[in-house]
């Protein structure tokens, strides 16, 4: 038996080793096309080893990195199933990771690690190439350089998957099995509702993406609305979809930073929808006062954002966890979120009342699953639009959220507040308005 050969065994007793122990209710493909199980069937759920340089990057470096670049690169696959189908399978077992490796022969292990030591990683690794990232220090054009990577990819890769109206934050459900189209009407609609949006109000829409806010509450409340975006390709859409409505007049979307809208007390109500997780926990004294000095003293707010649990303090909160560097450096470069105790300190610090704050952590959950669903059924087309490596690496990012989201390791809250004033604050004495 050759070198290769015994690489082959030892990895093979590995695998079997650990579907074993952990009762795994799946299989694996190794690269010269045997199975573990030997007795494998061509239907079950496995994952695929392309070649054995993928097991020699992960044995040199075992961490996220090198799995996503493996992943991207489609040296490791899922075979008759998705990562939802691999997560579900992982959470089924009760043996923790810990205990596993604890029942691992160690010399065996350093063995298979010596054997592989060697091996030619192969490639190709194409994620290496993309820098480490930190969070935003605010500047305008960094924060331009960061939407950028993530939001002008291509608006046709974001229309295969995105619902009609093309909303890219947590969509709503009156009913958990809604399709996504209902979810982001609903969702439009009750962020409206909250803000109690009349005709001839201003509306700020912070963040506002491909301008489907500004332009249903335009159409449905009469507003006159004025949306910002640092995604040059969004204000592409946003301004033709404005001129197809025949909303010139009542909607305006521009290439700005939020942080550099002008004026003082000029809008009645404000949407910041999906924006604060761009901005950098040290900038949201900038947010929350920009927000302040644009609005009315009558005003309302709406902030919606997502969040993480908070920890024992701020210095361990955010200290990054791998994971969440990963998202940070391949999908949002310069990402950071809050806790919701911090956003509702923050907008008392600044001045603000808050009334109402809403978790939505389920909602999103079933958001990004639509949303992986989506592109998984368009994936040929998105492959053609943005490469294979950009179309893998969304679909491990929307699925690792929605996973996230329904584990409770990340949530979304919306938060409704006005600026803090003696007297009453106008909002009725019940929410029935908001379900009517």
């Amino acid at each position: 038996m050759n070198a290769a050969d015994q690489r082959l065994r030892a990895f093979k007793e590995l695998l079997s080793h650990a579907r074993e122990r952990l009762g795994l209710d799946l299989g694996f493909v190794l690269w010269d096309g045997s199975t573990v199980p030997d007795t494998l069937a061509p239907d079950a759920l496995a994952v695929v080893f392309a070649d054995e340089g993928a097991i020699a990057g992960l044995v040199r470096r075992p961490k996220l990195d090198t799995l996503s670049n493996l992943w991207v690169s489609k040296r490791i696959d899922i075979r008759n199933g998705t990562l939802f189908d691999l997560a579900a399978v992982r959470s089924k077992n009760k043996v923790r990771t810990k205990d596993f490796l604890k029942s691992v022969d160690k010399w065996s292990l350093l063995q298979l690690v010596a054997q592989f030591w060697r091996v030619d990683r192969g490639g190709p690794w194409p994620l290496e190439e993309v820098p480490t990232e930190k969070p935003s220090s605010g500047d305008p054009a960094e924060n331009k350089q960061n939407i950028a990577y993530h939001y002008d990819v291509s608006n046709a890769f974001y229309a295969l998957w995105l619902d009609k109206e093309m909303v890219y934050t947590c969509a709503y459900c009156t009913d958990w099995n809604n399709d996504i189209d209902r979810m982001q009407q609903d969702k439009l609609e009750m962020i409206c509702r909250k803000l109690r949006l009349k005709p001839g109000e201003k509306l700020l829409d912070i963040g506002c993406g491909w301008g489907a806010l500004s332009c249903y509450a335009a159409q449905h409340y009469g507003v006159t609305a004025y949306g910002v975006t640092l995604s040059e390709q969004q204000v592409a859409y946003a301004q033709e979809k404005i001129k197809r409505l025949g909303l010139e007049g009542r909607v305006k979307i521009e290439l700005k930073d939020y942080s550099k809208i002008e004026g003082e007390g000029i809008f009645d109500k404000v949407a910041a929808i999906g924006i604060q997780e761009h901005i950098g926990w040290d900038n949201y004294p900038t947010y929350y006062e920009t927000v302040k000095r644009v609005m009315k003293r009558d005003g309302l707010f709406l902030h919606h954002a997502i969040t993480r649990p908070a920890k024992r303090n701020d210095r361990v909160f955010l200290k990054k966890r791998p994971e969440f560097a990963i998202l940070t450096r391949y999908i949002f470069p310069g990402g950071q979120l809050d806790h919701i105790g911090n956003t509702v300190a923050s907008l008392e610090r600044h001045g603000f009342e808050v009334h109402d704050v809403e978790g939505w952590r389920e909602h999103y959950q079933r958001t990004c699953k639509h949303w992986h669903d989506r592109l998984l059924a368009n994936y040929d087309k998105a492959v053609a639009e943005v490469g294979e490596v950009k179309t893998r690496l969304w679909l491990a990012y929307l699925a690792a959220c929605s996973i996230a989201f329904e584990r409770n390791g990340v949530c979304l809250y919306q938060t409704l507040a006005s600026r803090r004033r003696r007297g009453p604050s106008g909002l009725p004495p019940t929410r029935a308005d908001l379900y009517r």
